[in-house]
């Protein structure tokens, strides 16, 4: 999706996306708990993004002024920016290959399960590595203008890197937000990511009054990240993985199109999400022996 496309093509690419999978699709989990699972060291201010840099086949969000901070020039920023896309879209073609000369290609079906690319447009309190992404409370002197300034660049080099969807965070009031989203033509789908499974089903009720577009869910673990030693430790009230999964079906029947999991969630997390759209969408008269749940793949 580059910047000057067709807006009804650009928006109705993930409404058709869904309409096509049957009403609902997966989103993937927390690249940053699989990646500290395979040995990625994220005790960095750049989180995640450092390995953009130092190890691109293990990669998520970044901010070009992350990267500056750190003595990139803007050019190298950009590229890394850019290369986070195309890491996304590599792993995407490597899968359908697997998928199609594997050793079990012979006895499987066609591959129905497309997956799209989306290039997340992280908070501005992520860059700031403060914690305050979970809050939303940058302070006063943060205005609108300083917002949009810091979001600009970002924008336009990942949307010039081909995702198929750009995704988007924002900390204002749901009902607000959602109104916003509604009236944008360009908006294809709007929800909620990094949130309290507790809380997402009483969000997903709230977004379906105001719109008709598809609700996207994306929560947390329910842990609370504690920014001081940069460690999530254990909620009150928190929900542990198996409760996670057991609310999906609810947040299917309240009206939820597109189910993922973000902060340390893992891949366990997305396995189980999509075996549990599987058994909701047979309960409501689908197929039960259905395994191709398509894909959208959040850097």
């Amino acid at each position: 999706m580059g910047r000057g496309g067709d807006v009804d093509d650009e928006a109705g690419a993930l409404r058709r996306f869904v309409r096509e999978a049957g009403g609902c699709a997966v989103v993937d989990g927390g690249l940053a708990t699989e990646l500290e699972a395979h040995g990625a060291d994220l005790h960095d201010e750049l989180w995640s993004a450092s390995c953009l840099a130092s190890a691109p086949h293990l990669i998520r969000k970044a901010t070009i002024q992350g990267f500056q901070a750190r003595g990139l020039s803007r050019e190298r920023s950009e590229a890394l920016l850019r290369r986070s896309v195309h890491i996304a879209q590599e792993a995407r073609a490597i899968f359908a290959e697997g998928w199609s000369k594997g050793p079990y290609a012979n006895h499987r079906p066609s591959p129905r399960r497309p997956v799209l690319v989306a290039a997340s447009i992280g908070s501005y309190g992520a860059y700031l590595a403060d914690g305050s992404e979970y809050t939303g409370d940058y302070g006063i002197s943060v205005t609108k203008e300083t917002l949009k300034s810091f979001h600009r660049r970002r924008l336009q080099v990942l949307a010039d890197a081909g995702p198929d969807l750009i995704a988007a965070a924002s900390s204002d009031p749901i009902t607000e937000c959602t109104a916003v989203a509604d009236a944008c033509a360009r908006v294809g789908a709007v929800g909620v990511n990094c949130t309290a499974p507790r809380l997402v089903n009483g969000l997903i009720l709230y977004i379906r009054k105001v719109t008709s577009k598809p609700v996207v869910v994306y929560p947390n673990s329910g842990e609370t990240y504690v920014a001081e030693t940069k460690e999530w430790v254990e909620s009150e009230g928190g929900a542990s993985e198996t409760d996670f999964v057991s609310c999906v079906g609810k947040w299917r029947q309240a009206g939820a199109a597109l189910v993922g999991g973000c902060c340390r969630t893992s891949l366990a997390t997305v396995r189980a999400i999509s075996w549990a759209l599987r058994e909701s969408d047979y309960a409501v008269g689908g197929d039960e022996d259905r395994d191709d749940f398509p894909a959208v793949a959040v850097l």
